[in-house]
């Protein structure tokens, strides 16, 4: 069986360089089955996966059920699963008739209600152990609360914080898909992670202006998602109705990445292969999580993050002004054994 590389934080779990984002296992945009969503996880850990990445958002608690059914059989001490806290799924059986209306092809059978109070994190916590079949979870993040910082940053992280001094977590943290507000939350609580979703990619470096070094500063690790800004990055090319963070890619992104395709086809690497490295190369990330619908899907994830990317790349990127500099410290890594 294939071993991985991980990276341990100043403040948390060892995470493998590569997580499965469990998102599509709760159905995102389209249906997929069991079986599948099965093959995902299984194949994943063929290939040296071992953090795993979820929440009762994906799915209305889908994803939850499918990885922890998935995941029953391997002893637990050999994984890290994360999840998250922020929308209490409360049951609504006047709306199961319909379709969820949250980007998930689910019935509506839960509705999502925004609770970052220490019962509503405390509620949802307990309900995300059952869907999972664990007696805990190792991460526990905030999920976006970017309308609910007031709430979120005092309530909301204090009971995380609890939760980890009573050893019920390992590590607590905030994932969005922003990074001034991930900033805030490194400056200004004890969190041990952020999960940045999209803006520490090729495409989108906003996250280097401000929450990597103060991440690093502080000693709270970087998980990057959403590496492929949600398709742009994902193939060779860009195709024409390739999308961008969920909606159709404006034509001057398709052309930034048609730029870093052919420079990525000179040193002989794909786009995705790129899109994987980028994050990793700074030494606050301490992994890249990706979403897999099946076992061909993880198979090609673990591929291209064992893809050489030469530094002559990185070099062309940079004078071109299409990727920023690499911090000059390497990030500590433990060799796979």
């Amino acid at each position: 069986m294939r071993r991985m590389r991980s990276r341990t934080p100043a403040r948390g779990p060892e995470l493998t360089e590569l997580g499965l984002g469990a998102a599509q296992l709760g159905n995102l945009a389209r249906e997929i089955s069991d079986a599948d969503a099965q093959g995902a996880v299984d194949a994943a850990w063929d290939s040296g996966v071992r953090y795993f990445d979820t929440a009762p958002h994906y799915g209305l608690g889908l994803s939850e059920r499918r990885l922890g059914a998935a995941l029953a059989r391997r002893p637990r001490t050999e994984y890290t699963v994360s999840t998250k806290v922020g929308r209490l799924l409360v049951p609504s059986p006047e709306t199961a008739h319909r379709q969820d209306d949250g980007g998930f092809a689910v019935p509506a059978a839960f509705r999502r209600d925004w609770d970052f109070s220490r019962d509503g994190i405390l509620r949802s916590l307990e309900g995300s152990l059952t869907r999972l079949g664990l007696d805990h979870v190792d991460i526990v993040y905030l999920h976006d609360p970017d309308d609910h910082w007031q709430q979120a940053s005092t309530t909301g992280v204090d009971t995380l914080v609890e939760l980890r001094d009573q050893g019920v977590v390992k590590a607590v943290g905030v994932g969005m898909n922003q990074a001034a507000m991930l900033t805030e939350f490194v400056r200004r609580s004890d969190v041990d992670l952020v999960m940045v979703a999209g803006r520490h990619t090729l495409l989108d470096q906003s996250a280097g202006d401000g929450l990597l070094p103060l991440a690093r500063e502080r000693g709270v690790g970087v998980v990057a998602a959403a590496v492929y800004n949600s398709g742009l990055l994902a193939a060779d090319r860009p195709p024409a109705d390739a999308t961008y963070d969920y909606s159709p890619a404006p034509r001057a992104l398709i052309a930034r990445a048609d730029a870093l395709a052919d420079v990525c086809e000179r040193h002989g690497v794909t786009l995705p292969e790129a899109a994987i490295a980028y994050p990793l190369r700074h030494p606050a990330v301490v992994s890249v999580v990706l979403g897999a619908r099946d076992a061909r899907q993880s198979r090609t994830n673990a591929e291209r993050l064992a893809a050489r990317v030469p530094d002559a790349l990185w070099a062309e990127l940079a004078d071109l002004g299409l990727v920023r500099d690499a911090p000059d410290a390497p990030p500590a890594t433990r060799e796979p054994s």
